[in-house]
């Protein structure tokens, strides 16, 4: 990212851009997906500077990762919106781990090597890749109040009050959909938590009911990772419970647990240069 500060991925700021067209900074190009269906991808910063892959969360897009600020200089930052968000397609099968490993593998193949992040939901698309693909494209994770699991009674999908609230009620109605935007992470401002439902209500219903419909159990997939890695999670977080951090750093050998203290699901905005700190020192 240039001198002029760090490119803002607002919601929608890619309607009005064309594949490769820059736009304030960001370069909205297209990879074709598992199905053939295309994957938006926002890339910011020097071309063949390291990259940093950073996957959303569910009923988000890649535009969420700029509302930060976060400025890493040095470094490619790749944000992908997910199949059937953002800018992205919306096609194929939205229940099984194959077709969620291919999306990030043809992601993988444009970027070369990377620094993988991944927010909430992104967790278990990691963890998806990682079971078909393991870390041969992947230099460092990063897991962000991230699941790596989904399904009844899975440790690492563990969900605290906030998501159980807003279930199922925010897969169909709006505002129920902006009341979880807004508990999520309470202390963020209006404007942001605005930005935050005007992403998530672009998300059809079928899409965000679909993410919820798999059943996935990650322990033999964490317990082979052989990359570093850095769990992040606030101690407030009551979208995906301390437990399920608590229970990948556990498994993954060598991994940091990093917990941030008054700090609730979205660490990476609420908490913005000690997050990019935290990245910059895993991604370096």
């Amino acid at each position: 990212m240039g001198n002029a500060g760090p490119p803002r991925f607002r919601p929608g700021s890619g309607n009005a851009c064309p594949d490769r067209v820059v736009c304030a900074g960001v370069q909205l190009t297209h990879v074709t997906a598992a199905g053939g269906g295309r994957l938006a991808v926002r890339e910011a910063g020097p071309p063949g500077a390291p990259p940093v892959v950073l996957i959303h969360g569910w009923a988000q897009t890649g535009a969420v990762w700029g509302l930060s600020g976060i400025h890493l200089p040095g470094f490619r930052t790749c944000a992908v919106d997910l199949r059937g968000h953002g800018e992205s397609d919306d096609f194929g099968d939205y229940r099984d781990s194959a077709r969620w490993a291919a999306d990030l593998d043809a992601v993988l193949a444009r970027t070369g090597p990377a620094t993988v992040v991944g927010w909430s939901y992104g967790g278990l698309v990691i963890a998806d890749y990682l079971r078909f693909h393991g870390t041969a494209r992947i230099t460092a994770l990063v897991l962000v109040g991230a699941i790596t699991e989904i399904g009844r009674g899975r440790p690492g999908g563990e969900i605290g009050p906030v998501m159980r609230a807003a279930l199922p009620a925010a897969i169909t109605d709006d505002a129920a959909l902006a009341e979880f935007c807004r508990a999520m992470a309470p202390a963020l401002p209006a404007g942001t938590v605005g930005d935050l439902t005007a992403s998530a209500a672009t998300v059809s219903h079928r899409v965000r009911g679909e993410l919820f419909r798999r059943d996935v159990g990650s322990a033999d997939v964490l317990t082979a990772v052989d990359v570093p890695t850095l769990v992040v999670h606030g101690t407030r977080d009551e979208v995906v419970a301390p437990a399920a951090a608590e229970y990948s750093a556990a498994l993954i050998p060598g991994a940091e647990l990093s917990l941030y203290p008054d700090t609730a699901h979205a660490p990476f905005l609420e908490r913005p240069a000690r997050f990019a700190a935290d990245l910059r020192r895993v991604a370096g």
